[in-house]
């Protein structure tokens, strides 16, 4: 009986006998659901902010001369920088000229130019003086587009002010000084400076041919018909010329200085004083 064969096993016990199959895996989970994301701004559509969503036209500055005058297209110990878009000269003048400094600065230059009687054909009192703040806010935003943008853009010029900063006082103001005539090509070569020569004369000629008065009779206590001369002549157009190119040039020189002044005021605002060094 111990050499006979043992009997065939039964279908259930065939069952038991195998091994258990293998576990299968879990399915994976899709790959956005894998792991929580980290919060960011894409998650709420918005994109992080650029230079100029931030109000600043990249290669450009927002420094302001005494804290208040917009300084945006001058720069301090930069090399070569790309050039700027067409786009972007017209919005960087157009965010220095309609800054909200300008307004006051303005009625400010009105009010001089008021008190002298400059075009006494406007005359005297409160509806003079809205024509002298309109004409003033005129010119500068005519000479600023034609200057910083219009000229710039055709000719492919960079109407950046690149600070020297280097050597005395003398040869850094010549330096500023000839900017009125030398300046940078996009491509960064030194070329005649026609975005500020001819860009001046064109808005001295657009202002004085197109918004100042013409001749006109005034009142006055002395002479109620009194006969005012026109300012919209060749030589008016000249001197106003020379006067926008004078002040663009003392306005460079400052601009140039303008860092030092800053780095003075900013110590003597924090008290900083050189401190001594431990004793060993």
């Amino acid at each position: 009986m111990a050499q006979q064969p043992a009997p065939p096993a039964t279908s259930g016990d065939a069952a038991q006998a195998q091994p258990p199959a293998p576990a299968q895996p879990a399915p994976a989970q899709p790959k956005d659901q894998a792991q929580p994301q980290p919060h960011s701004d894409k998650d709420t559509g918005k994109e992080a902010p650029s230079a100029s969503e931030q109000g600043k036209v990249a290669g450009t500055s927002k420094d302001r001369l005494f804290y208040t005058l917009p300084n945006f297209l001058t720069l301090q110990n930069s090399g070569k920088l790309p050039p700027l878009s067409a786009k972007d000269k017209f919005k960087v003048v157009a965010l220095g000229t309609f800054d909200y400094v300008q307004y006051p600065w303005w009625g400010l230059l009105a009010a001089i130019t008021q008190a002298q009687n400059n075009e006494p054909a406007f005359g005297q009192g409160w509806k003079a003086y809205a024509e002298r703040y309109g004409t003033t806010a005129g010119d500068s935003t005519v000479e600023n587009f034609m200057v910083g943008a219009v000229l710039p853009s055709m000719l492919h010029q960079d109407p950046r002010f690149y600070q020297s900063g280097k050597g005395g006082f003398w040869r850094r103001s010549g330096y500023s000084v000839s900017r009125i005539f030398v300046t940078r090509s996009d491509s960064g070569h030194a070329q005649f400076n026609f975005s500020e020569i001819v860009g001046s004369a064109s808005a001295a000629a657009i202002s004085t041919y197109s918004y100042h008065p013409r001749s006109t009779y005034i009142s006055t206590p002395t002479n109620p018909h009194e006969f005012v001369a026109s300012d919209r002549t060749l030589a008016n157009t000249a001197s106003v010329w020379e006067t926008q190119v004078t002040l663009d040039a003392i306005t460079i020189v400052v601009k140039e200085f303008w860092p030092d002044v800053h780095r003075k005021l900013s110590h003597k605002g924090t008290g900083d004083t050189p401190t001594a060094k431990p004793a060993p």
